[in-house]
Order: structure tokens, then C-alpha cells, then sequence
């Protein structure tokens, strides 16, 4: 049984959430985001309170389960609060700037980068090191991310590269003579 799935999820005040059939709207103070159930779940929302239950007993319905309570959960504080993750470039002449919307970074190519977010996306380049991604979409936030961080991955080496703040990256030792 899932445990994620059995816990309810409790819709805070200023968060709207409508359910019509298998499709959930949830519209707070940020945006508006929707999902659609799998046909192995289905949700009852009563008393400020949505619980998804399984429909069959297999295992195929118990990941769904999981999956679906987790997924709504996530639209649920994505609307209130949002999310965001931080990158932080690592490197001698690596910086990132915000030209009109769009992300420009120099990353030891011989040209610069440039990235324009999706529509729901803001990036931010508070210091010239450092690259903040966000938005009410869990998903997309980490996409971009991983797609800004793809542009120049940290080398074990010398660590140069764009990592996530926090990250770990593995120093190698060099060759020897």
C-alpha cells in the first residue's frame, strides 16, 4: 500500500480546487494549474480536504496512487508558494546575465550562451554567478534547470561548470608523472 497516497491533502485558504470527472484545477494566488487523473485513481474532495483512493488492487494502481497525491500536492503549493532552484557557475570567466528576458551566459565557449525561458518560467541572475529558475510547475522549473545546467556540466577535474547550489561534485586527481 502506498503511504504518500493514503495522506489527504489539505487545500489552504486562497487555493481553489475543482474537480470535474478525472481532471483537478487548482487556481490560488500564483496561477492556475491543472491534472488529470490516471484511470487507476480517482479523487473525492470534501470538507477543504482531497483524497485519492486506488480502484484496483495491483501494483500498477498503487504507483499511480502515489503518483497522482504527489502530483496534486505539487500544483497545490506550486500556486501558493511557487518554486525555485539555484545554479551557481564555477569557473575563471564563467557569468550569466539577464539580456531583456533572456539568459546570456559566457561558459568558456567561444561564444556566449543564450537561453529564453518557456512561458510560466522567470530566471533571475541576481550575481553574476549565480542563476535562479522559477515558477509554479515543479516539472518545468526542473527541466529548465537541468537544461541550463546541461549547457556546461561540472568536470570532476577542476569543477568548472554550472552546478545546482549545494551540489557535489566528485574531484578527481590528475595524472601523475
Amino acid at each position: 500500500m502506498s503511504r504518500i497516497g493514503k495522506k489527504p491533502i489539505t487545500v489552504p485558504a486562497g487555493v481553489t480546487l475543482t474537480q470535474t470527472g478525472q481532471n483537478i484545477a487548482v487556481k490560488g494566488p500564483k496561477g492556475e494549474l491543472s491534472f488529470t487523473l490516471p484511470d487507476l485513481v480517482q479523487g473525492s474532495f470534501a470538507d477543504n480536504e482531497l483524497t485519492i483512493t486506488p480502484v484496483a488492487d495491483d501494483g500498477k494502481a498503487s504507483a499511480m496512487w502515489g503518483m497522482s497525491r504527489t502530483m496534486v500536492a505539487n500544483m497545490i503549493e506550486g500556486v501558493t508558494n511557487g518554486f525555485k532552484k539555484e545554479l551557481e557557475l564555477r569557473g575563471v570567466g564563467y557569468r550569466a546575465q539577464m539580456k531583456g528576458s533572456e539568459l546570456s551566459m559566457q561558459l568558456g565557449y567561444s561564444h556566449d550562451v543564450n537561453f529564453t525561458p518557456p512561458a510560466g518560467i522567470t530566471i533571475e541572475a541576481p550575481k553574476p554567478t549565480q542563476v535562479v529558475v522559477s515558477g509554479i510547475d515543479k516539472q518545468q522549473v526542473g527541466q529548465v534547470a537541468a537544461v541550463i545546467r546541461s549547457f556546461r556540466k561540472p568536470e570532476p577535474y577542476k569543477g568548472k561548470g554550472v552546478r545546482y547550489v549545494g551540489e557535489y561534485v566528485r574531484q578527481k586527481e590528475g595524472k601523475k608523472k
